[in-house]
């Protein structure tokens, strides 16, 4: 009798230990997150506040995009070659130029409607992340969907450069918002179902967590703009 309450415990505690450090692994996915938007908040402030730094990025900043786009795919790429510092360090500047170059939403939107719009996409993010972090279905068929949903609409604003169309304009906002819905809950899930390597490699679990990081607020900045897109009123 003893024997099977001792091994009903153990396997109790196991649950619990398992449970816990897979909290662990996501809150320091969030909290990364949420720290390059912080960064990303600031510098965007930074570079409105002060016209010298504003004349700067204006001149510079299909280089500093291009810069952006680098970064984005040597450390989605080489991050498993890269010391956790390295990932870290790159996961911040990545955020600190992603300030720059987003601070034109201040001078094409009213700041009103930016911070209406940005907690909507944090009401948005959220129920949606939860959403993926609590449900039991295989969201994989999902992100592969919203991942071809991506890549048409990657094509489709590249086209509309030259059209100028505002229909294909609407419609990619509102695609958009709705892949990124879906590709939230997706990462979500997806990084949820990683945290078992914070049991075996330390290391490993906290490059996992940059990566995350990069995911989830590449999820956010996007989802942000296509609502921004659609509700913003323009200066």
């Amino acid at each position: 009798m003893s024997t099977n309450i001792d091994e009903i415990m153990k396997n109790s505690f196991a649950v619990d230990s398992s449970a816990d450090a897979q909290r662990a692994f996501m809150q320091r996915i969030y909290a990364w997150m949420v720290g390059g938007l912080l960064l990303t908040a600031a510098f965007a402030w930074l570079t409105i506040s002060v016209g010298a730094i504003t004349e700067i990025v204006f001149n510079i900043r299909w280089i500093l995009m291009l810069a952006e786009f680098g970064l984005v795919f040597y450390l989605s790429a080489r991050i498993e070659k890269m010391a956790v510092s390295t990932a870290q360090i790159m996961f911040m500047v990545y955020s600190a130029l992603n300030g720059l170059t987003l601070s034109i939403i201040f001078f094409a939107y009213t700041l009103e409607s930016i911070s209406t719009v940005f907690l909507i996409t944090a009401a948005t993010f959220g129920a949606t992340s939860l959403f993926g972090y609590v449900t039991k279905r295989d969201l994989s068929s999902v992100g592969s969907f919203m991942f071809m949903g991506l890549i048409g609409i990657i094509i489709a604003s590249i086209v509309n450069i030259w059209l100028q169309s505002s229909a294909l304009y609407f419609a990619v906002s509102v695609i958009g918002v709705l892949v990124f819905v879906g590709l939230t809950a997706w990462d979500t899930q997806k990084f949820k179902s990683m945290y078992e390597v914070e049991l075996q490699n330390p290391e490993a679990a906290a490059k996992i967590s940059i990566l995350g990081a990069l995911n989830l607020y590449l999820d956010f900045i996007n989802m942000f703009i296509f609502i921004l897109r659609l509700l913003g009123n323009r200066r």
